[in-house]
């Protein structure tokens, strides 16, 4: 049976430009984006077309900033999906390679970070499991000093776009997805986790506050209620654009009503 035509909309790089511009996505301005390729619509040009709209619609002086995470880095006594055995639990730590920059593919975010992270003059954070990538004038700034020992904290690439009043793009991917949520897990009482990886002389080991995306989804919610977050669509996929600050400063209050941690520290 043949394989039914696309439903679309059809998405090409000339109206993802247009219509990012009709939210208000504004030349110059340095953008934090979480992404879902798939549900734009059918995009004549696949990732690379999304990323060259953005950037027709942030201009020369504009900043594009993506997670390029990488949880495979990471202790295979707690994968889940799937787990693995036991017994090769010691193999795999002994030899996983340690996180590098510039060739460590970027895992569960998503095609468009990873046509970030490999666009001419794109710069990486330093974090083996957390790191972001940036391309534009401001990706220096933002990217570099994300210290190994802090995931989403004061000292990543997020407390940097809070400074530098950036705004999130959630482009057809939910709340459960906005990292600068995690900012504010660092400023309330909260866990602290001891993370294994795989670090350049072996498997090492750090203590790190514990980050947990359960109930974002309903933070989100939330905070679109209370705060002036631009609501739209571009192709098919709903789209949300607010500032990190207001989403760090909410997030802070809620989570501590709402979620508080506290008695696990």
């Amino acid at each position: 049976m043949p394989t039914p035509p696309p439903t679309g909309p059809l998405v090409t790089r000339d109206t993802l430009a247009t219509q990012l511009r009709a939210l208000g996505v504004e030349p110059g301005e340095t953008l934090l984006m979480h992404s879902s390729l798939s549900s734009l619509g059918w995009v004549c040009g696949g990732a690379v077309a999304v990323v060259q709209g953005l950037f027709d619609t942030l201009g020369p002086d504009g900043t594009l900033v993506v997670p390029t995470q990488t949880r495979s880095l990471s202790d295979p006594a707690l994968w889940a999906n799937p787990p693995v055995p036991e017994a090769w639990w010691d193999t795999i730590r002994a030899t996983m390679p340690a996180f590098d920059p510039l060739v460590t593919p970027s895992r569960g975010v998503g095609v468009i970070p990873e046509t970030v992270r490999t666009w001419p003059g794109a710069l990486r954070s330093a974090h083996p499991q957390t790191s972001f990538a940036a391309v534009g004038p401001r990706a220096a700034e933002i990217i570099e000093g994300h210290a190994p020992d802090c995931r989403l904290g004061e000292h990543s690439p997020l407390a940097r776009l809070e400074t530098l009043h950036a705004r999130v793009l959630l482009l057809g991917a939910g709340y459960d997805a906005c990292t600068s949520f995690h900012l504010a897990e660092y400023r309330i009482p909260a866990p602290r986790v001891k993370v294994g990886r795989p670090g350049p002389v072996g498997w090492e080991v750090v203590t790190e506050v514990s980050i947990d995306s359960d109930r974002f989804d309903e933070l989100g919610h939330d905070f679109e209620r209370d705060r002036p977050v631009v609501r739209g669509q571009v192709g098919a996929a709903d789209v949300r654009l607010f500032p990190v600050a207001e989403a760090v400063a909410y997030a802070e209050r809620w989570l501590a009503v709402h979620r508080s941690r506290e008695e696990e520290v």
